[in-house]
């Protein structure tokens, strides 16, 4: 794919990618991966104002990840638009391993050379889960077969913190440092062009006006 900046001949593959809304372990800042999470109530409320706000969109497929909590917030918006929901294990989040469903802080006093080597080095995995250069292999493949089976189309996207990022990381072609870098909000929209005959264009990141 080019990196150069220039006029393009192709119209973009549109990638929406929608953050699942709040969980008990998002609110308590806990490692969520693969533990099948259900939404709060809030949660709820944030899929379906981001529903509504996507409603008049004019997309072509939803996609989630194959988890409850992706898998909630993207039936509101199935329904508002009228689409079946595909399930995508590629856009699956992170696995955690034996950190799942601990804090940060409970993570780091267990283990606090595992935690440090972590966040020096995307190589580096949780006990038992997967690095961020694994997911970002993942995801990369998850992105590259969506793009090629809905060329040119507007494709919902409800995944989770990590995928997203990779997706805008490998967009502004940053190191994968730079995963640590960006914050995500629950149910927060991302925008991101994927075009065939250039580079991809991120056109927003953590929008979060339905939520005010």
């Amino acid at each position: 794919m080019s990196t150069a900046w220039g006029a393009h001949d192709t119209e973009p593959t549109r990638l929406l990618l929608l953050r699942h809304g709040q969980t008990p372990w998002s609110v308590e800042r806990r490692f969520a991966g693969r533990e099948d999470i259900p939404l709060t109530e809030d949660g709820h409320a944030q899929a379906k104002a981001a529903a509504q706000r996507l409603a008049s969109r004019p997309i072509d497929a939803v996609v989630s990840s194959p988890l409850l909590r992706t898998r909630d917030t993207a039936a509101y918006a199935a329904e508002a638009l009228g689409l079946p929901v595909e399930i995508d294990e590629g856009f699956v989040e992170t696995d955690f391993g034996a950190w799942e469903g601990m804090t940060f802080a409970e993570a780091r006093a267990e283990a606090p050379v595992g935690v440090d080597r972590w966040l020096a080095d995307p190589g580096t995995a949780p006990p038992g889960g997967e690095s961020f250069g694994e997911v970002v292999r993942r995801v990369v493949a998850a992105r590259d077969a969506l793009v090629e089976r809905h060329r040119g189309r507007t494709v919902l996207v409800v995944s989770h913190v990590t995928p997203i990022k990779v997706v805008v990381q490998q967009a502004v072609l940053a190191p994968l440092d730079a995963l640590y870098r960006m914050h995500l909000d629950t149910a927060c929209l991302n925008e991101v062009d994927v075009f065939a005959d250039g580079p991809m264009v991120v056109r927003s990141l953590n929008d979060t006006a339905h939520l005010d």
